[in-house]
């Protein structure tokens, strides 16, 4: 028997996975924007986050919240970390008890520096709480390429069943009970990727990035583990395979925001300039308030939230690590 799926939020990513869950069941997208819903029921498209696409006709999209949950046996939250909240607070009252409640931000709560995962358990208790994350770009699963994730949450049999629920084709999901892990690695690799673009647009070489990447990889373990992660679980698919993805596509928001940074443009007019949130904007802080927590050193998250908050140029962030020409060279 297929699971009635509702994702709540229609950026890129939840559409994506709302328009691969109603090719094989009923599925119920809610969006905030009445042109969104209006063109996903009406045109089965979504131009404004995923233009040149047609969606199923079965996803039908709903500006009511209580529309979008009742009834719902999955519930999946694909809505940013600093509004996740206000979000699931709204919906909450109209959720199905005992429905899992899947989170696919890859961020912390900015006030509290909760998880997702921890938000949904103060919120909904009685439901139990798992992450959904990986390599995941929405643009090419669209386009069909085959990708992987990883489903976790700490009863095992509930991971099983999302598994089922959201193994599709070329899309396939592995489970795992390292809820902090998924977690962190998710949100902390975006402020990594910011750096990675930063190298791109300062102009480094690929040895210069890639030892950026690297010494990223360390320093997200470091602090993951600190926080009760697991070491292996930065070495798989939410961690390295997310990092990689994140850090070298030029379908990455972090990667394209670091890459203007390094162009000499400012903070306010990227972000301006996007319809879409990059979560290592919001993240950076946050991180460094947990490495203090934990005792963690970050240098390279450090150096990136000088430029975002500080004032500090790409160039100088990346002091050290950019070439200079020898004497008499061009």
């Amino acid at each position: 028997m297929k699971s009635r799926i509702t994702v709540i939020g229609a950026g890129s990513w939840g559409t994506t996975l709302a328009s691969m869950c109603a090719r094989h069941g009923p599925a119920t997208i809610w969006a905030r924007e009445d042109e969104v819903v209006a063109e996903i029921n009406g045109r089965h498209t979504n131009s404004l986050y995923v233009g040149g696409f047609t969606l199923p006709a079965s996803l039908r999209a709903t500006r009511s919240l209580q529309e979008a949950v009742a009834g719902a046996e999955v519930v999946v939250v694909a809505v940013p970390s600093p509004y996740f909240r206000a979000v699931l607070e709204q919906a909450g009252p109209f959720v199905r008890r005992r429905a899992p409640v899947v989170s696919v931000a890859k961020g912390f709560e900015p006030s509290t520096l909760l998880r997702m995962t921890e938000v949904i358990g103060e919120i909904l208790p009685d439901n139990p709480s798992a992450v959904l994350s990986g390599p995941n770009l929405a643009r090419e699963i669209m386009a069909g390429y085959a990708a992987g994730a990883v489903v976790a949450c700490q009863d095992a049999a509930v991971a099983k069943h999302l598994q089922g629920v959201f193994n599709r084709g070329l899309y396939r999901v592995y489970t795992a009970h390292d809820m902090i892990g998924v977690e962190a690695a998710g949100a902390l690799k975006n402020v990594i990727a910011i750096a990675a673009g930063m190298a791109d647009g300062v102009g480094v070489g690929d040895n210069t990035r890639a030892l950026v990447i690297t010494r990223g990889l360390a320093e997200l373990t470091r602090l993951g583990v600190a926080m009760g992660g697991e070491p292996r679980t930065f070495a798989g698919l939410a961690g390295l395979g997310d990092l990689l993805a994140t850090c070298v596509s030029p379908l990455s928001r972090n990667r394209y925001v670091g890459e203007q940074l390094g162009k000499g443009r400012k903070l306010d007019e990227i972000v301006a300039d996007m319809h879409m949130v990059a979560e290592g904007v919001h993240t950076c802080g946050v991180i460094l308030e947990l490495a203090r927590r934990y005792d963690v050193a970050m240098p390279i998250s450090k150096e990136i939230h000088r430029v975002l908050y500080e004032g500090q140029s790409a160039i100088e962030a990346y002091r050290g690590l950019v070439r200079h020409h020898p004497p008499g060279s061009e």
